[in-house]
């Protein structure tokens, strides 16, 4: 009987141990797959506001023409 309690204390172990790392390693994955997802949106964002700054520079040079020309 205490043969069989050390075999499954150390089968027990090694399993408890393979479970940890699994559930580590798909933490990890999802961590990795939200700051790609954040890098993404600030990718984005970045576009976005480059696209808004010309218009502005595009709108603001059109006026200062069309004041210049009258």
């Amino acid at each position: 009987m205490v043969l069989f309690v050390k075999a499954a204390s150390v089968l027990g172990s090694l399993l408890a141990i393979i479970a940890l790392v699994i559930v580590l390693l798909k933490a990890l994955i999802g961590f990795v797959g939200l700051l790609a997802f954040a890098i993404k949106v600030l990718i984005v964002l970045a576009f976005i506001a480059l696209f808004v700054a010309v218009a502005f520079m595009v709108f603001r040079a059109w006026q200062q023409n069309k004041q210049n020309a009258v």
